[in-house]
Order: structure tokens, then sequence, then C-alpha cells
């Protein structure tokens, strides 16, 4: 497809929230989002990675489905990926679609809760609560007698049904209801899917009170969760949210990205106990190759997050409403890194769950636990040996990796991180506070610098790495080298260059293939030295200039510890007196200072 027909399909498209499919022919290529239909279609006419210009390239038609709610798009966005399964999406692979209702084509309509439609049928939804919708259709089959039954059930029967004795269902089927009547009865389900709640919100009051008034209490109460729930059924557009309690259910999220798949961890706590563990695989969308391949786009809202598909975050935006399509949501989700996509975010917050970005305490502990879980690989394939081979060394059974953060030269940052048999070992975590400058070469040569002379001064209680990564390239590669030289550590150093994916050794650039299982290992040490940068980095930029310089007792040196310890301001006003007072310098005095000015 040109630039120019994108263009004039956008022009065509309403500025409502919705839903579009790029296609070719009868292939869905991918399925997105939008606030906006006409804004968001019209920004692929500069398209701005190589994914996406191919994407573009090869479709011939655009679709669009107008929603009433972002909401709504969000999950009927999910419902179609699972069903189309387009090439240009991260797609979980083993999961289902949100349900539906419909009223299928039949000169006798039936109601059914579904998730993929019969042909002809009118379909609400999506919704997020199956148990609701549930509770909703029965209960406007008790009052409007609208058959569930199949076709092989309803044709051909001289009596009723169980279900017309059980006031479920008005039997058009032997004639106790005329088609014109129980027509009229299905245009007022109808009438309550488009949003008149009252037709059958009034029904069930009337028949409550009277419960009531008879003192038939068990009754009336039944009815009376039913018109709770039949009245939030439209609150937002979908189905309503329950109530959730402090010390509920928590599902703690984690992605790892290898070649064209990604894994994500879950674990699952109820009440504060580990309770479940689970990975699910998730294929990645097809790669383009060719100048520019790997560019992100740059909206940070933005649903092409999901067609690069090559951050972990941009993998839990896409798993996250792919994966509770048919369950049930926690209470609180722990991430390890914030999804690309904040509608998710917002989606998630709707339905009164938690969503948290730890970085210290007990669930940071547990974000770090499903990040090796997402990163333990399966099979045979033994990484650490193929990698010793292409590098010449021994199997590296230990490797160490550094990177420097910083903003424009301030709050210099370097992380050393340590992965063991190819998993993270996070005990074996160190940062460094580096000096103020605009220099990577130098700031490299320092961190490296500084973890050789401890360790051949053996002052470091770590054993010796078999080999050393330093994000970067040639530069860096050059300045980790010297300063093992100057130190007198011996230990191998490669590098690895994330634009190109190359690894860069004191012998020249080496270019694996994209699914060497040794690459994969180098990136995800990679990977996790640059989060671990950033995560140190930004907790050194909060605005500590609020209540923590007002706290007696708090003084400069103290409000360092406390933000080393836990990472920001936010995490300090959500620490416990016992976690306060495991902090150099605070005593439980101060601790309880703290918590009452915070």
């Amino acid at each position: 497809m040109e630039t120019g027909e994108v263009r004039t399909r956008a022009a065509d498209l309403p500025r409502e929230p919705g839903v579009y499919q790029f296609q070719a022919g009868e292939t869905t290529l991918y399925v997105g989002k939008a606030v906006d239909l006409r804004s968001r279609v019209r920004s692929y006419a500069d398209p701005r990675s190589a994914r996406i210009r191919g994407m573009v390239d090869r479709a011939e038609t655009i679709d669009f489905a107008v929603t009433d709610t972002e909401t709504q798009a969000l999950l009927l966005e999910a419902n179609l990926i699972k069903r189309h399964q387009p090439r240009y999406n991260v797609r979980l692979t083993d999961d289902k679609s949100y349900p539906l209702v419909q009223l299928t084509d039949h000169d006798v309509p039936r109601i059914a809760v579904t998730r993929d439609p019969e042909e002809g049928a009118i379909a609400y939804g999506p919704y997020t609560d199956k148990g609701r919708v549930e509770t909703v259709v029965k209960a406007l089959r008790e009052v409007y007698g609208l058959r569930g039954c199949s076709d092989h059930k309803y044709e051909g029967r001289d009596r009723p049904c169980l279900d017309y004795e059980m006031g479920l269902c008005s039997a058009p089927c032997t004639g106790e209801i005329g088609v014109e009547s129980y027509l009229e009865d299905v245009e007022s389900v109808r009438r309550f899917f488009d949003g008149e709640t009252g037709v059958l919100a009034d029904p069930i009051e009337r028949e409550m009170e009277a419960a009531a008034q008879e003192t038939a209490f068990e009754r009336a109460a039944n009815l009376r969760d039913k018109l709770e729930a039949v009245r939030a059924f439209h609150g937002d557009g979908e189905a309503a949210v329950s109530s959730r309690s402090a010390d509920g259910t928590t599902d703690v999220l984690a992605a790892a990205i290898e070649g064209d798949a990604a894994r994500v961890a879950r674990l699952h706590s109820e009440n504060g106990q580990l309770v479940d563990r689970s990975r699910h695989r998730l294929d990645r969308p097809s790669v383009e190759t060719g100048p520019g391949d790997g560019a992100v786009d740059g909206e940070a809202n933005d649903s092409d997050a999901s067609v690069d598909g090559t951050s972990p975050a941009a993998v839990l935006s896409a798993f996250l409403t792919q994966y509770y399509a048919e369950r049930d949501l926690p209470d609180v989700v722990l991430l390890a890194e914030r999804p690309t996509d904040d509608d998710v975010v917002r989606w998630l917050e709707a339905q009164g769950v938690a969503v948290r970005v730890p970085s210290a305490g007990r669930e940071a502990r547990l974000v770090e636990l499903a990040l090796k879980n997402a990163r333990r690989r399966s099979g045979r394939d033994d990484e650490l040996t193929a990698l010793g081979e292409r590098l010449g060394i021994d199997r590296p059974e230990r490797i160490e990796g550094f990177d420097v953060s910083h903003s424009g030269g301030r709050d210099v940052v370097g992380s050393n991180v340590c992965f063991v048999d190819g998993s993270a070992e996070t005990e074996a975590y160190r940062r460094k506070k580096l000096p103020d400058r605009n220099d990577d070469y130098e700031n490299v040569r320092e961190l490296v610098r500084w973890r050789a002379t401890r360790a051949v001064e053996e002052r470091d209680d770590r054993p010796d790495p078999d080999l050393l990564l330093v994000d970067g390239g040639e530069g860096q590669l050059g300045a980790a080298t010297d300063a093992l030289s100057a130190a007198g550590w011996d230990v191998p150093v490669v590098g690895l260059a994330k634009a190109e994916e190359i690894v860069i050794t004191p012998d020249g650039p080496r270019d694996w293939p994209s699914d060497a299982p040794e690459l994969h290992l180098l990136q995800r040490v990679r990977d996790e030295a640059h989060r671990f940068a950033v995560q140190y980095h930004q907790s050194l930029r909060d605005d500590v200039s609020t209540v923590l310089e007002e706290v007696p007792g708090v003084g400069p040196e103290t409000r360092r510890r406390l933000l080393r310890r836990f990472g920001s301001v936010e995490n300090v006003r959500a620490a416990s007196i016992a976690d306060l007072t495991d902090v150099d310098g605070i005593g439980e005095a101060t601790a309880e200072t703290i918590r009452s000015r915070l």
C-alpha cells in the first residue's frame, strides 16, 4: 500500500475509538487500537521503523470497527489478535479471547455467551468478567425467556424442555409463545445491551421489593445481588469491577526475549504466600531486514510497540490483555518493567488492580525471581559451552556485565551484574556512583578499573568471573581493556554493540547468527546491566527536596542511604518500620518519625 493510499483511507475513518486491521487479501497482517481512528491510521503514512514499513507495504486494505470506549477497543484488539494470529503482532500462543454475548441470526434468535460468534449474529462486548456476563444473561432469560439451546435441541420438539420448567425460556419451540411476541422480547434484550439498563433492572427491582414484603429475605438478597450486577454492567462500557481486598492475590510478571520468541514468567501469590508458577511462550512479530531495522516507533503510548515487539516491556503489554482473557484479575500486578502501552495500565487500574514496578523490598525480590524464571532456558542447549567455543575460552559459567547511565554527564552511575550458569545472581549485583562527566569511554574505564582493583586487592568478596561483558562497541571495549591492564587483572572481556548486535572482541567484531543461543545469553546479560544502571540513575534523580529534608534526624548521608536502599521516595513511604531500621543510622524513633512525616 502506497503512502498516498494510507492517507486517503485514513481520511474516511471516524474520529472515534476503535480497532483497525491492515489486511492482505483475507489475511490480517496487524491489529491495532486507537482513541482516534483517523489520526492513528494516518500516522502509518510515515512509518518510523522497518517492521512497520514492511507491514504497510504488504497491506492491501484497512478495515476498522468503532467501539463505545477506549477499554472496549483494548479488549476487542486482544480478541482479534487471538483469532487472526496476525504476523506483525506479539501473540500469546496458548490462550483465549474475551467473552462476547451473541443474539443469533435465526427466525427465533437464541442468546449465548461465546468467544466465537456465529456468522450473522449480533455480538455485544467484549467483557472482562465472564462470571458477571453469565449472571446478566441468566437474568435476561429469566425476565424475557430467550432460548439458549442449540438448533438440534430446538427443532422437532413436541413438549418444552427443562429450561421452560425452570423459568429460563418461554418455549417458542412448542408454540408456548408466538414468534411475534418472542421477537418483542428479543428487542427488549437488544435495548438492554444498547445501554437501557432499566429494561432489566426495573423488573428485578420490583420482584426484589415484592420478595421483601413477603419476608422472603433470602430470595430478596439474591435479587439484590443480581440487581447490583445488572446496574454495574454498563458502568463503563463493560462488566463491572468487583471489590478487592488488600490481602488478596498478586501476580508477578517478567519477560525475556530470545530470537523470534519471548517468554513471560508468572508467579502467583495468595495472602502473601507463593502458590503457583508458570511460564508462557509468545511469538514475536515477523522481522523485516534492511536499513533501519530495529528502530522503534517513537510514540511511547503507541500500539506500534506491539509491531516492534523487541523489548520486554512491549511483550508485557501484549501479554497482559491476552493472558487475562479468561481469568479473574488479581488484586495486584507486579511488573519487571512498565508496559509500553499506557492503555493497558489504565485498563487494569480501572478494573481495581494495583499495578506496580517495585525497586526494593520483598516485591522487588519477587520480580527478580520472576526474571530468573523468564530467562531460564528449556531443553538441552548448552549456550555457555557454545559461547566459550566461539570466544576460544573455557566454558564461562560466571559472567559479569557492565553498563553506565547518565543524563548529559550528570548523575553518572555504573552497574555491575552477574550471571551464573546462564541465570542472574542478583545477590552479586553491585553499582557505583561515578564522577559527573559526559564521556562514556572514561566512565566505562573507571567502572571496570574499580571492579578490577577491588578483585586484585582482594577487597571484593565475589569469585572472579570467567568473562566480562561491556555494553558498547570498540571504544567501550578498548576502555575496559585498558582498565584491566592497568589493574593487572587477567579476565577475558568482550563488548556487545546494541544497534547491530555485533559481538566485539579484542581480535575484532564477530557477527553471529541472530538465533544463536550464545548471542542471546550475552544479550540477556547486557540488557540486565542496562536495566540495573537505569534503575539506579533514576533513583538518584528522584526529587528528594521534599519531606525527607524536613524530617528531624535525617541528614544528607542518611537520605542517600535511604534512597540507595529503597530506590525512591515513594518506596521509602511504603517501607515498614522494620525495613527502615535495617538502614544504617536509623533507629526505631527515627523510623517512626519518617513514617509519620511521609
